[in-house]
């Protein structure tokens, strides 16, 4: 067989020899390579759902309005969120409940009946919001 660009005769078997050198090069591409897929193919970690809470006063009188709202992380527009009051031991869900927006916001609307230093939560999507404190006050007489 002939070399066109300067007329010399090519060795077939020449052409498909390796030389080590080839080889560690070869190796090295098929080192990044692998490494490639591995990282394309590896699933996304997965990431935790969070919720933010705050409510908007620390002290209410009995059956005074306040809101609670926050802020959803990695979790989808539209999820439920409840409020959560801790009574003894437990924590109650309360009959406050909304969706989260499009921008994984929530507000609710709370009345409170329990005097005293009230422990309140937000759960929903596998997330638990940090607990804030409400005090509810008597009604002056």
């Amino acid at each position: 067989m002939r070399d066109r660009t300067n007329g010399q005769h090519l060795d077939r078997e020449a052409t498909l020899k390796s030389t080590p050198q080839h080889l560690k090069h070869a190796s090295a591409l098929s080192g990044a390579a692998a490494a490639l897929l591995l990282l394309t193919a590896a699933p996304a970690t997965a990431t935790t759902p969070t919720l933010t809470a705050q409510a908007s006063a620390s002290s209410v009188r009995v059956s005074e309005e306040f809101r609670v709202s926050g802020e959803s992380r990695d979790m989808p527009a539209g999820t439920p969120v409840t409020l959560e009051q801790r009574q003894g031991t437990q924590w109650v869900p309360l009959p406050a409940s909304v969706n989260t927006t499009p921008r994984g916001t929530y507000k609710m609307r709370v009345v409170l009946g329990r005097e005293g230093r009230n422990a309140l939560r937000v759960t929903g999507g596998e997330a638990v919001s940090p607990v804030v404190h409400v005090t509810v006050r008597p009604l002056e007489r």
